[in-house]
């Protein structure tokens, strides 16, 4: 049974028109879709957003309106009457944005969207949103990581990024949005001839005694970093020191040949000539990433992608945790979360 349908509504009190707001588009478009459905979990599904975002969404346009749009009870979500009062109107608003927005899609400029680094899963996402908005210019780019690309996105230089929205600044964050899309196995990266390398998994308790590197020192990917930390806390594996940044892949082969350090990696790294990569377990740690962009950009090409992750989302499980998974409690409640 939906537990919104057992959920008593609370009392929503009235709002003085003087005070009220502009409607947010997306809560009218979140009460359309439950108006229409008449349930919770489909008007979810279809909207490719949670069920307590929509449900949250809800109660918020309530809030600002001084009205409930619906009664909940345990068998039926029905409008009520001040619901089906502004159902035509929510309607008319969103179909005036939906024109809008078609409007300037003709026109709309190319979407610079980075994938971190090539080869990873991120690319997946991509080409399905090309599929689904064939008359935008989606463009990749490869910024290596999440902390780089989001000031980059703050800064209006870069649309969209792929990462760990919890490692970003809070006073960063606060500027972007996110939505969860997966939670992605780590592994290691071993040099050729490490006695680890002839496991078919690693044991993270076998990494103790290793000086692991996880990108200390580059300015691009503190986010990484700082989850390796929360890693290696109390297991006795050290963080490899700064090394000059690695631009290209034959430079960090180079470094990597140099210094032999086991490199923190997640399990869909590219293959490296001079190395095997070996999932880690015992817990599994878990490298969570969200799709980020801009508050406030409206583009087709964002809409597409967030569709286009949410696609593999339900047909890959992304968003499954393992039973033995490791997360940091910060991450998990960001996971949970959409903005």
């Amino acid at each position: 049974m939906p537990a919104e349908s057992t959920a008593r509504a609370e009392p929503v009190a009235p709002v003085n028109p003087s005070t009220r707001r502009d409607v947010d588009p997306r809560l009218l478009r979140a009460f359309v879709a439950v108006a229409e459905e008449l349930h919770f979990t489909r008007a979810a599904a279809r909207l490719y957003v949670a069920q307590q975002a929509l449900s949250r969404d809800v109660r918020r346009l309530e809030r600002e309106l001084g009205t409930e749009l619906f009664v909940r009870s345990t068998r039926q979500v029905a409008p009520t009457a001040d619901g089906e009062r502004l159902l035509p109107y929510a309607r008319r608003v969103l179909a005036a944005q939906d024109d809008l927005v078609a409007a300037a899609a003709g026109a709309a400029r190319p979407l610079l969207v980075d994938l971190n680094s090539p080869g990873l899963v991120f690319g997946r996402i991509l080409e399905r949103a090309r599929e689904l908005a064939p008359d935008c210019e989606l463009m990749a780019r490869f910024e290596s990581g999440l902390t780089h690309a989001a000031a980059e996105i703050a800064a209006g230089r870069l649309d969209v990024s792929f990462g760990r929205f919890a490692g970003l600044d809070p006073a960063l964050r606060a500027g972007l949005a996110q939505q969860p899309v997966r939670y992605e196995p780590m592994a290691v990266l071993l040099p050729a001839g490490h006695p680890l390398a002839e496991l078919d998994a690693v044991p993270l308790d076998a990494l103790a005694g290793e000086t692991v590197y996880a990108g200390a020192g580059n300015p691009r990917t503190r986010e990484w970093t700082d989850l390796a930390r929360h890693l290696f806390e109390g297991r006795g594996i050290e963080i490899a020191p700064p090394a000059p940044l690695a631009v290209g892949p034959e430079e960090f082969e180079r470094l990597m040949a140099k210094h032999r350090h086991p490199v923190l990696a997640v399990v869909d790294f590219p293959a490296m000539p001079g190395a095997e990569l070996r999932p880690l377990i015992d817990p599994v740690p878990l490298s969570p990433v969200s799709l980020v962009w801009r508050k406030g950009l409206i583009h087709p090409g964002v809409t597409a992608l967030c569709a286009a992750a949410a696609e593999c989302v339900a047909a890959e499980g992304w968003l499954e945790r393992p039973p033995h998974g490791w997360v940091p409690a910060a991450d998990a409640l960001i996971m949970m979360s959409q903005d």
